[in-house]
């Protein structure tokens, strides 16, 4: 027989021996790599490169870009020049829409100074402000993409142009996982809504797909296609994974050069623990009633992200390295109109959740180790966009970090008089991300996975970490 039939041939048995678990081991199949595995099995727990203050990070990502003026960056002098144009002394101004010259848009907003330093939060966001001291919100965010696709994609990966490992798949390549039995990088979302660009966000871009992030969405079947078939006991679904295993393990004998194998077989057996374990991480039945009360779980509008960050709390107490929730999947806080009502709406669903994972991570004594990132692709500019709402503005725009080794209670950077740009301590997606890996104990620059012969590393070798964020 020869190797192009023995590669068919066993391709028609893994087909037709799927039990469930196939469809997640597939994507190792379908994406390959081909570089060796840093160990022998990949997700083994490795050591950092110095010593870390967050051991995991949760990462909020509010889709679609919510206007920070609105919510943690106040501009007074937005509002006395409202319905006025951009002054002649910012500069030309390129924007998605191309609405540059529209009339500036005032900020209805109330705000109010929280916490002993006197952080600045608007009334959007009542209960994230009752958090204040904990917060480091950083004013100064740059990004490179004026559009979502491009936006999205470096804020999740580093590159505006797709292909690249996602920043939670840096982590796991770097760090392996605590839990053998789960995924070591999860991915939830709170709707069914495609997420700009879709699962390339959370790939492992060229390196082996054992890196990937892996979709939880609760239920029955918290892992699509993870259940094991009814009437296959678990001696039947081992016994198919050892022969697959053995067949696997003769083909890579023959073909040395395909190392990426190591990995599709760890992803069966991950695949294999996953069955047992993954639906009672996922089980929210135990927790108390204080607790799902804590997190909205008991009102609508509050639901969703609720049952979201309780999760993403479960997931980093049993050892999960990386979590990713997408708020308003599928561009929700693009607010080109009707910003009010848009933002109303997300931030009242998402605020009082947030607040809750920070408060219960900090009562279960998770927060000191666990970095919680919240941000979006871009900000939002104070020029209006079709009367009542706002376009793109990746030149100057907020996110925020607390826990994990990060000293709360106060404003990192500036943008103008309007919010426009960042002009005090710029800090650009590749400076973010090296502090997210620095915090873990990754140096950005020594964290290097070879692609055809190339040195890659998660911020193409640019950005810095912003070290004073630890104090």
């Amino acid at each position: 027989m020869t190797n192009w039939m023995a590669r068919q041939s066993r391709r028609r048995w893994l087909a037709s021996a799927g039990t469930g678990f196939g469809a997640l081991a597939l994507n190792a199949l379908a994406a390959g790599g081909s570089a060796a595995a840093p160990s022998p099995n990949p997700l083994d727990p490795r050591k950092p490169h110095f010593k870390p203050t967050a051991k995991a990070c949760i990462f909020l990502f509010m889709e679609g870009g919510p206007s920070h003026i609105d919510t943690f960056d106040p501009k007074p002098a937005l509002n006395k020049l409202a319905g006025k144009p951009l002054p002649d002394s910012f500069g030309s101004v390129i924007t998605s829409m191309g609405e540059a010259r529209a009339p500036l848009l005032a900020s209805p907003r109330k705000w109010k100074q929280h916490g002993k330093a006197g952080l600045w939060v608007s009334e959007l966001l009542p209960h994230t402000a009752e958090l204040a001291d904990d917060l480091a919100v950083i004013r100064s965010c740059v990004a490179d993409g004026i559009n979502h696709s491009a936006g999205v994609c470096q804020m999740n990966t580093g590159s505006i142009l797709g292909g690249r490992p996602s920043l939670g798949s840096w982590v796991t390549y770097g760090l392996g996982s605590e839990n053998a039995n789960l995924p070591a990088f999860v991915v939830m979302q709170d709707s069914q809504s495609q997420v700009v660009n879709g699962p390339r966000n959370w790939g492992a871009g060229f390196m082996p797909a054992v890196y990937q992030g892996t979709r939880i969405q609760g239920g029955n079947e918290p892992i699509p296609n993870l259940n094991t078939p009814e009437g296959v006991t678990d001696p039947q679904q081992r016994g198919k994974l050892d022969l697959l295993k053995q067949i696997n393990s003769r083909f890579a004998e023959k073909n040395p050069d395909q190392t990426e194998l190591d990995a599709r077989m760890t992803s069966y057996e991950l695949a294999f623990r996953m069955q047992a374990q993954a639906p009672e991480a996922v089980d929210l039945t135990k927790e108390t009633e204080e607790t799902r009360k804590l997190y909205g779980l008991d009102a609508k509008e509050t639901a969703t992200m609720g049952r979201l960050c309780l999760l993403a709390r479960r997931m980093v107490e049993r050892g999960v390295r990386f979590v990713q929730i997408y708020h308003g999947a599928g561009s929700k806080w693009d607010a080109h109109s009707k910003l009010e009502e848009n933002h109303g709406g997300l931030c009242r669903s998402m605020d009082q959740p947030v607040a809750a994972l920070l408060k219960d991570l900090k009562r279960v004594g998770l927060l000191d180790t666990t970095l919680v990132y919240w941000g979006g692709e871009f900000g939002r500019t104070p020029m209006s966009e079709k009367g009542d709402g706002r376009d793109h503005n990746p030149t100057g725009f907020t996110q925020w970090m607390a826990g994990g080794g990060v000293k709360g209670g106060r404003t990192i950077g500036a943008t103008d008089e309007v919010g426009l740009r960042a002009v005090e301590e710029k800090l650009h997606v590749h400076d973010l991300h090296a502090t997210v890996l620095h915090l873990m104990g990754l140096g950005h620059m020594d964290l290097v996975y070879k692609y055809k012969g190339r040195p890659e590393r998660p911020t193409l070798n640019e950005g810095d970490p912003y070290k004073k964020i630890t104090g």
